[in-house]
């Protein structure tokens, strides 16, 4: 992946921080909906 450089339209560090970011969305959506799925109760 280090040589993709030419497509990066001279923003290299978007796309990387694109993806960290669509990564964080998911992984909270998932942790959300496990603690709903496995935790009903879990504040008490």
């Amino acid at each position: 992946m280090s040589n993709d450089t030419k497509n990066d339209d001279g923003s290299p560090k978007f796309g990387r921080l694109l993806a960290v970011l669509v990564a964080v969305v998911v992984f909270c959506g998932v942790l959300t909906w496990i603690m709903g799925t496995y935790f009903p109760n879990f504040p008490s």
